[in-house]
């Protein structure tokens, strides 16, 4: 990434979707964050996952200048416990006049991942929208296989709006959500040729609707990732990093025929409206 970065740093971004608590930053994560803003990545979001993180992502934050969500993610809702809500409360009731602070998240739902407890997922989904609610708050939404029953959510309990991560729905989804008050997050994936219907969205769908992200450490685009045969050869899967924002966001540029300061510029701003407190470059 190193050979791209000069060509960005005309340009500032934010990532508006990157674990940066992960493990896999352990050993590093300090010179992860920076060689991003060296990179041109300005601004992260960190959105955490499970309770037992959320005072973690919430330091990270603070130490980096950075924004913050707190919530429960799908995938960690056969470990949580019912009272994880009320704790979510309490701890929002203690932040809420953070300027970190920007949203609830990650929340949302897995149906593609086997084995998980669909109505439990729902149930977590649910509590966590109206804490958003109650708190005046957006939302950052994991969707997987999952749109319509989140958009069913959303239109009986409306929010204040906020991003569906990684979107990979359909037109019409996009532009239920999008009429919701969301704006919709791209990253590594849109960069595989033969992911013809995302990068056909990436392409169509209205600027204004568009957000940057990289969802680091995982959705590795093409140039990190790491097939099956190659892992089996010994080969280490790639870990994606913020740094790699720009780059993705290029191939994103040339998609819509745009210049990539016109998207940084675009996305920046869009990424502004959904989320409260995101600074200014």
């Amino acid at each position: 990434m190193q050979g791209h970065a000069a060509h960005f740093l005309n340009f500032m971004w934010i990532d508006t979707h990157c674990h940066l608590d992960a493990a896999e930053f352990d050993a590093d994560r300090n010179a992860v964050r920076a060689a991003a803003q060296a990179a041109g990545v300005g601004h992260i979001v960190i959105p955490a996952v499970t309770r037992a993180h959320w005072r973690e992502v919430i330091a990270l934050a603070h130490r980096h200048g950075d924004s913050y969500a707190l919530g429960i993610h799908p995938l960690y809702t056969p470990h949580a416990q019912d009272s994880d809500i009320g704790a979510l409360r309490a701890l929002l009731d203690e932040v809420q006049s953070d300027p970190h602070l920007v949203a609830v998240g990650e929340i949302g739902l897995d149906f593609f991942v086997p084995g998980l407890d669909a109505q439990r997922q729902i149930w977590f989904y649910e509590q966590q929208i109206q804490v958003a609610r109650d708190f005046g708050l957006p939302v950052i939404l994991h969707v997987r296989k999952s749109s319509d029953r989140l958009l069913k959510t959303l239109r009986a309990r409306p929010v204040v709006g906020g991003i569906a991560h990684a979107f990979n729905g359909s037109a019409q989804q996009a532009q239920a959500f999008i009429e919701l008050g969301f704006k919709l997050g791209f990253g590594g994936a849109v960069t595989y040729e033969r992911a013809l219907k995302l990068r056909e969205l990436a392409a169509t769908l209205p600027l204004e609707s568009l957000v940057m992200e990289t969802d680091a450490p995982d959705i590795q685009p093409h140039w990190i990732y790491t097939t099956a045969q190659e892992r089996a050869a010994g080969q280490a899967q790639g870990r994606n990093s913020p740094a790699e924002l720009p780059r993705i966001a290029q191939e994103v540029a040339a998609l819509r025929n745009i210049s990539v300061d016109a998207l940084a510029q675009a996305t920046s701003h869009n990424a502004r409206h959904a989320l409260r407190g995101l600074p200014v470059f």
